[in-house]
């Protein structure tokens, strides 16, 4: 009879657990750094491209590649093993070889885009390699998030927003992700700049740009929305060599502050 009474006490209190952890959302704010995975590696999925699986675990693409001796331009395949756990000294030493297509997975992921020269030779696009000058704000949004590396933890700010209001990229650069495969980020848009910088714009409504596209700064990627959160509002990142910084060391300076 105890043991009954027990189980129908812990029953309950997980009902009402459940009931009151805001409606099964999980922030972007709520995590910081690498998520967790026992085995070291990374099992691609479909629509998973190389440089979503670096934002996922908070790593420098270039090195993820590297380690997993994946070459440009940079085509994975669902059900691949992707090592995560490698060290700054593997990622240095290994050699950059392609990798086949594994015979179960005849379909790539997402490849970067490429171009055709006049000689019939296929070769990926080069990725600047400059400084990326003159960022812009993604939005007009008032500033609702600050960013911070201490609880509660956001990787990147968060500004306000009406639905469908439009998003911008904040400097030019090349589409690398657009979709919906990282948990708490809802419909997310990540641009490489050039090799040291990439920035991500979440939780949008619309996406109206596709991976491979080149844009050029101020141009619209996406619109606003809710994805992923529980209210309308653009999450924007920028990372510097797979890590998060504060946007706002970029930005320029807005009239009036926020």
């Amino acid at each position: 009879m105890k043991t009954a009474r027990l189980v129908i006490l812990v029953m309950t209190l997980t009902i009402v657990t459940a009931c009151t952890s805001g409606g099964g959302f999980v922030s972007v704010d709520q995590k910081f750094g690498r998520d967790k995975t026992a085995s070291g590696f990374h099992l691609v999925r479909e629509g998973e491209t190389l440089y979503s699986i670096a934002w996922r675990y908070g790593l420098d693409y270039r090195e993820l590649a590297n380690a997993n001796s994946i070459s440009t331009p940079h085509t994975i395949y669902p059900g691949q093993k992707i090592d995560i756990d490698y060290t700054a000294a593997e990622a240095a030493s290994a050699p950059r070889v392609s990798v086949r297509n594994p015979s179960n997975s005849p379909t790539p992921v997402a490849p970067a885009k490429v171009s055709k020269p006049k000689n019939g030779q296929i070769s990926p696009k080069p990725v600047p390699t400059g400084p990326v000058s003159d960022w812009l704000w993604p939005s007009d949004g008032k500033i609702i998030g600050q960013f911070s590396t201490r609880k509660p933890v956001n990787k990147g700010i968060d500004l306000a927003g009406s639905m469908g209001e439009s998003i911008l990229a904040a400097a030019a650069g090349t589409v690398v992700y657009a979709g919906t495969g990282l948990r708490g980020y809802g419909n997310l848009v990540i641009i490489r700049h050039n090799e040291k910088f990439l920035s991500a714009y979440a939780h949008a409504s619309r996406i109206t740009v596709s991976e491979g596209q080149e844009i050029k700064a101020g141009g619209k990627i996406a619109e606003k929305g809710s994805t992923g959160t529980d209210k309308v509002k653009l999450h924007f990142e920028i990372r510097e060599n797979g890590k998060p910084v504060n946007p706002l060391k970029y930005l320029p300076k807005r009239r009036g502050g926020g």
